[in-house]
């Protein structure tokens, strides 16, 4: 027993779930995709906050706002509608003022933004669904926020004049008072940004309160949320100043103090005006507690105080009044609790511990550990699933299921290692599953997720290699002739990647969706992690999967949306075509009606005709 707890040790094993009942059931596709008769997933109860900070388990009929927007005064012009295709946490276009007086509202030109068409075959004769698409390096669509009545009559326009006509304008707050309106403003590059404080009643400029430069990028990805304490105190989170996303109480005459002076990643859940709460991954990156550090006068007042003891990804809904929260958890081998706690901590409520919802199916062996980078400056998360009726003196084939990208963390310490259900059921038809996040993912602090700056997939696959050679090292009843990969979107740039880049290596892969070429891609998220064609011109070149194609290997899979507007069909059939010209095998299947993503009936057929792929050439 101590000879396997020091090999697990030294394999960086943190958890494991045991195999089980391997002779019951097995999951459907159309169960592990979500569209089964039951849910596969734990259990979990509406909880719901009501204005008055009571519980209830109804969720709250709220009035709906009345309001008009402005007319638009030609073709490509809109109002009141999310912009930069909600890059920079941006979910919404219309903002109304505290007082309800009044409303700010995006007001988005995007006339001289190129028209991409998508082929509808809904027509007699087929035809042509036009989008406006920015592709990077060319014609972005201009923004400027306008204050307005609530019959849609515009009072003002924010007299922004900072960087370029093509700057973002992201996370528009109010103050408090209705007086005044901040905007935080990155120029196009996303290498600067202003947050600038403006007049709401004639939209004059006041103030820079701070400004933040990168030569990788800026991405502020929050408002403002301001103390409730009378004051124009207010929290202001950011990566760029200690090299985590921390929180930082700011006033507007520029004052600047850290509030969570940790390494790691926080986020803001709310304030009292005596006590800012926020989540935290300093226990473990991939861990999520919840925390809280008293304010008094600009100043923090003692250390932060830990409001959630056990182990695992915590998920809080604060009260209105701060004063209880709904906490919500699961860790890797406890499928979910429901409580309710005091603004303290102290447990108020037990309301539901969720039951083992694959008890009555056959389970497999899951395993959460650490793998070194390929740099061998951080320690990578992965979650292993074991085939079911494991025997270590066989042979199994290993499907690494992979995305990799920016704003994703695949592995955490919340319930089997946060699973997708298709890889319990690949494993139950008898297949290694291994799933790892890398340098670029998010939670890891700012030289973690820029590790890619300019070059996207090298660091990615690098360290998705290193990961997947050290469960080689250590696994000798995987088969090393029989290793496939699949991924989605981002996911699918890297299965690619990963496939050209290690020609031999992968039997079998499967790609979704997958962006070929950055150039082809939108300007927002493309250019903050790739710069343009112009200005990077060689990292395009190295991360462009068209001259890869010719070292293309095994069976390969594409699938797309035939729908598409985030990764454009233009994408793979150009991949398609080079391998067209190169002489390179490559199956290609469009999802006729569908967008980016697959729902319904057509995620059910999308999932078993992966699976398919796998079960036949792997």
């Amino acid at each position: 027993m101590m000879l396997k707890a020091l090999i697990l040790l030294v394999a960086g094993v943190l958890a494991t779930h045991p195999e089980g009942n391997p002779n019951a059931r097995l999951l459907t596709v159309a169960e592990s995709v979500g569209q089964g008769q039951r849910s596969v997933y734990p259990e979990s109860v509406p909880l719901y906050w009501t204005d008055d900070s009571q519980l209830t388990k109804e969720r709250p009929q709220r009035e709906r706002p009345q309001w008009k927007l402005p007319v638009p005064e030609g073709p490509g012009i809109v109002y009141g509608q999310s912009v930069s295709r909600n890059e920079f946490g941006i979910n919404g276009g219309v903002f109304p003022a505290p007082d309800g007086e009044r409303i700010a509202v995006y007001r988005k030109d995007e006339s001289a933004v190129t028209l991409y068409p998508l082929y509808d075959i809904t027509s007699r004769t087929g035809g042509s669904k036009l989008i406006r698409y920015p592709m990077a390096g060319m014609a972005s669509e201009h923004i400027s926020v306008c204050v307005c009545d609530l019959q849609g009559r515009i009072l003002s326009t924010l007299q922004v004049d900072d960087f370029d006509d093509e700057r973002y304008l992201t996370n528009v707050t109010w103050s408090p008072d209705s007086k005044y309106i901040f905007v935080q403003v990155v120029n196009r590059s996303q290498h600067w940004m202003n947050l600038n404080m403006y007049r709401a009643d004639d939209g004059r400029f006041v103030r820079t309160i701070l400004s933040e430069s990168n030569d990788a990028w800026v991405e502020p990805l929050d408002p403002l949320y301001f103390l409730k304490d009378n004051s124009y105190r207010f929290i202001y989170r950011t990566d760029n100043r200690d090299g985590y996303r921390n929180l930082y109480l700011c006033d507007t005459l520029c004052r600047v103090t850290r509030i969570t002076p940790v390494a790691a990643d926080v986020a803001y859940v709310a304030n009292d005006g005596k006590y800012v709460y926020y989540t935290s991954a300093e226990v473990s990156p991939i861990e999520n507690h919840l925390f809280r550090v008293q304010v008094r006068n600009g100043k923090t007042v003692g250390k932060p105080q830990r409001l959630t003891s056990e182990e695992g990804w915590h998920q809080v809904s604060m009260a209105p009044d701060c004063s209880k929260f709904i906490d919500r958890y699961s860790s890797f081998n406890v499928p979910g609790v429901t409580q309710v706690r005091s603004a303290s901590g102290e447990l108020l409520e037990k309301v539901l511990t969720a039951l083992d919802p694959l008890d009555e199916y056959a389970q497999c062996r899951v395993e959460l550990g650490t793998t070194p980078s390929a740099d061998g400056q951080f320690d990578n998360y992965y979650r292993l699933f074991y085939p079911r009726n494991f025997d270590p003196s066989k042979k199994y084939p290993l499907i690494v299921y992979v995305y990799g990208g920016p704003h994703s963390q695949m592995v955490n310490d919340s319930w089997l290692g946060s699973i997708r259900m298709w890889e319990m059921l690949m494993a139950q038809r008898g297949y290694v599953v291994y799933v790892q996040d890398n340098r670029g993912t998010q939670n890891r602090g700012a030289a973690f997720e820029k590790a890619i700056n300019r070059h996207c997939g090298d660091a990615e696959v690098a360290d998705q290699m290193a990961g997947i050679q050290a469960l080689l090292d250590r696994a000798p009843w995987i088969d090393r002739s029989r290793i496939g990969v699949h991924g989605w979107s981002y996911g699918g740039f890297m299965t690619l990647s990963l496939t050209t880049r290690n020609p031999g290596f992968f039997k079998v892969a499967v790609a979704g969706g997958p962006v070929i070429d950055w150039k082809w891609y939108e300007v927002m998220y493309g250019e903050r992690y790739m710069d343009t064609p112009e200005t990077n011109p060689e990292g395009f070149e190295g991360s462009s999967l068209i001259p890869r194609a010719k070292d293309l290997t095994g069976r390969v899979l594409i699938c797309q949306g035939v729908l598409d507007g985030t990764v454009v069909p233009q994408h793979s059939l150009s991949f398609v075509q080079e391998c067209i010209q190169e002489g390179v095998p490559v199956d290609w299947f469009p999802y006729p009606m569908d967008e980016h993503n697959m729902v319904g009936k057509a995620r059910v057929h999308l999932y078993e005709k992966i699976t398919d792929y796998f079960e036949t050439f792997l």
